[in-house]
């Protein structure tokens, strides 16, 4: 005997019909929102500030097209330091303070691709290759070269301390990589599928055979500082040392007078 269903009300249809449409809709906005995300990551990354014209240290250009400032303060130093900056910095502002933690050495800091008179459009590959072209530069006068890389920039010079050879590396407001970060800040959304630029600085640090100063501040209201101590657990124990300046943040650590001296110090 074969049983008979009774067919599904209208109200019933309807309530189906909503509760696929409204699937549909959560589906799609969540979808958008993932597409959003990578098509514009590289601008919440890279803010890029415009030349600034009325800064005193000499532009000069590289044969990639790179504008690099240069104070070269005694010629005949065989100490350099090389500065990347953070993500909306203008590094020719930074060169002043550089001056007054390393008065012997010659002082170089570049703008990355899209900043400051920069040829080009930036990506953690292109700045790392950038890095490396500069570091080459820089080695055939200078013996001994500090690297300094200061929020977005510790990336790249985690980068350029794993690859060349370098005295030191100092790292400001670092964190372990991009990817932790923006995973932190977009727990809900695949971030490390869809990022492009990871700056993965922790595989970078842990290779390190010198030193490495990490300055952190205590009110990072940008990098988490969990983030930052995943960073210092990887670097080799002997070489690492971490300094977190009390009651600063993220974008004014360089105001406090502890900064310079934490720079300077060997």
């Amino acid at each position: 005997m074969r049983l008979c269903q009774p067919d599904m009300s209208v109200y019933d249809r309807r309530m189906l019909s909503s509760l696929k449409f409204i699937a549909a809709l959560l589906i799609g906005s969540y979808l958008l929102v993932c597409a959003i995300l990578y098509f514009s990551q590289r601008a919440m990354i890279y803010h890029p500030q415009p030349r600034n014209l009325q800064s005193t240290p000499v532009m000069d250009v590289m044969s990639n097209g790179l504008a690099l400032k240069v104070s070269h303060l005694p010629k005949a130093s065989q100490q350099a330091v090389i500065y990347f900056g953070g993500n909306a910095e203008d590094v020719s502002a930074s060169l002043p303070q550089l001056a007054q933690a390393f008065p012997d050495a010659a002082l170089y800091a570049l703008h990355y691709r899209g900043f400051g008179g920069s040829q080009g459009q930036p990506s953690a590959q292109a700045l790392y290759a950038d890095a490396l072209a500069l570091h080459a530069r820089v080695a055939q006068q200078h013996s001994h070269i500090i690297v300094i890389g200061r929020s977005l920039g510790s990336g790249v010079a985690t980068y350029m301390g794993s690859q060349r050879p370098v005295q030191r590396l100092v790292l400001i407001t670092p964190y372990s990589s991009i990817a932790d970060v923006a995973a932190g800040q977009f727990a809900w959304i695949p971030v490390r599928w869809l990022l492009k630029d990871h700056f993965d600085s922790m595989q970078y640090v842990a290779k390190s055979r010198v030193p490495v100063l990490i300055i952190a501040a205590q009110r990072d209201e940008v990098i988490p500082a969990w983030s930052t101590q995943r960073l210092f657990d990887v670097a080799p124990i002997a070489l690492r040392r971490i300094a977190v300046i009390e009651g600063v943040g993220h974008n004014d650590i360089s105001l406090h007078p502890d900064y310079l001296r934490l720079l300077a110090k060997p």
